[in-house]
């Protein structure tokens, strides 16, 4: 079994890097209190020297990924920090009343989805490219069956579950709109940049926010 089966393309036509964070889908982010919270998760998860908190939303299906941003997180074992740090998505699943999803996306090894409810673990699954039993060896694969193979997987589950294609949903970090909060940001000034990347009243959007 090849590794990189996995894999997605990004814009550029370039295979994606490694990546992780959390997912959930969120109204607003109005009364959240989200870098204190963020703040909160690194102290318990004992995590030093997080600069900052990514924020990348896609507003038409009001998908939110959050990503650390400091030297624990940078590159493939950054991605797979997040398979053992759940402190956040323990945090913002009892604040916010909503299901939070850590996850893994390595295109050379893997995928992982965890699931958090009210601050407890509420399931789980992955998935080693490795250890995929393939119907028919991959070269033999037509696009169509490939690609419903990889949407059965953690990262394309949880795509459906927000509407997105799994290819949308890996690509989110990137094309989504987004911004890179300062955890040290007073709480007021972070919250105004929040309602802005997520209004409560939203207008009709461009298509460019459909992913």
């Amino acid at each position: 079994m090849m590794p990189g089966i996995g894999g997605a393309q990004s814009p550029g036509g370039q295979t994606l890097q490694a990546h992780g964070g959390y997912l959930l889908r969120l109204e607003s982010f109005s009364g959240l209190e989200l870098l204190r919270l963020a703040r909160e998760a690194l102290a318990l998860d004992g995590a030093m020297g997080a600069t900052g908190l990514q924020v990348s939303v896609n507003r038409r299906r009001k998908v939110v990924r959050l990503a650390y941003v400091g030297p624990f997180t940078v590159g493939r074992q950054g991605a797979h920090w997040y398979a053992a740090h759940h402190a956040l998505p323990r945090l913002l699943s009892r604040a916010a009343n909503v299901t939070v999803q850590a996850y893994v996306y390595d295109p050379d090894e893997g995928e992982q989805v965890i699931a958090y409810g009210n601050g407890r673990r509420v399931g789980g699954e992955r998935v080693v490219y490795e250890d995929v039993e393939l119907p028919v060896p991959l070269d033999e694969m037509d696009d169509a069956a490939f690609k419903y193979m990889q949407e059965r997987w953690p990262m394309g589950h949880l795509a459906y579950v927000f509407g997105l294609t799994r290819k949308a949903l890996l690509r989110l970090p990137r094309v989504a709109p987004g911004h890179e909060l300062a955890l040290e940001d007073r709480d007021a000034e972070g919250a105004a940049i929040l309602e802005a990347l997520l209004p409560t009243c939203q207008a009709a959007l461009p298509e460019s926010d459909a992913l």
